[in-house]
């Protein structure tokens, strides 16, 4: 039998995580440049976010497409899309421009999935959901409406988008620990049984 070919770490899906990482602090500069008001400098600020969230999309569909998965890009990615998203929130509160609390709860929400993942891997990898991925693109709409410098008028799209993605995010969030105890407890009835 033989051994499937090794690949290797610097491939192209890798090297877009990598990007999104190194845009991270870029997109920071760009939010807060000029006290966080000026509209070309936010401009910037979503063009890069806008950017760094497309790679996502990217470097997933081609480490599938290719088999280019390493161990690498499944802790490196969704790092990066933690570090993205949660800079977008922290910078859009500290500009008091999204409440404090928005930001809390996907932010808890977030670590604790990433905590539930490490409690779980022993017995399996709950794969994303439709939900999942909804929420992903519900929050990453509600952000870049926030980071434009919408008239005046468009102000409760950006709301309701958020609020939409609040919502997604407390329901996958419970929906992802119903499916990580249930993986853990098949695993202990599995070992019990062997």
């Amino acid at each position: 039998m033989t051994e499937p070919p090794r690949v290797p770490v610097l491939n192209i899906a890798n090297v877009l995580t990598m990007s999104r990482l190194v845009l991270v602090p870029v997109f920071l500069y760009l939010l807060f440049a000029d006290g966080g008001q000026d509209r070309w400098w936010r401009l910037a600020a979503f063009a890069v976010f806008a950017v760094a969230s497309v790679t996502d999309h990217v470097d997933g569909n081609l480490a599938r497409k290719h088999g280019l998965i390493t161990d690498f890009g499944k802790i490196a990615d969704p790092i990066a899309d933690k570090a993205l998203t949660g800079a977008a929130l922290v910078g859009l509160s500290l500009l008091g421009e999204l409440p404090w609390w928005i930001t809390v709860v996907i932010a808890v929400r977030e670590l604790g999935v990433t905590l539930l993942r490490f409690w779980v891997i022993r017995h399996g990898v709950i794969p994303a959901s439709r939900g999942g991925k909804a929420k992903t693109l519900v929050q990453i709409i509600a952000i870049g409406l926030y980071l434009l410098p919408l008239p005046s008028g468009l102000v409760p799209v950006a709301v309701v988008a958020m609020y939409a993605a609040v919502v997604l995010t407390v329901v996958t969030g419970i929906d992802y620990v119903v499916r990580a105890i249930r993986l853990r407890s098949r695993g202990k009835r599995a070992v019990a049984g062997a």
